[in-house]
């Protein structure tokens, strides 16, 4: 993999410090994804199986 040149230009600094925290933003939305999925599934499972449980 070639490095890059150091860039005088401030906004392709900025870009290159955002870029080097990494996709914390990604894994944040991913996770707030995943748990409303979750969530869904047990109020599913809740809503659904449990009362059949409780008649019979």
């Amino acid at each position: 993999m070639a490095e890059h040149p150091p860039h005088d230009d401030p906004e392709q600094r900025k870009v290159d410090e955002i870029v080097s925290r990494g996709p914390s933003g990604a894994f944040a939305v991913a996770s707030v994804a995943t748990a409303i999925v979750v969530a869904l599934y047990f109020i599913f499972y809740v809503v659904v199986y449990l009362p059949r449980g409780a008649v019979q």
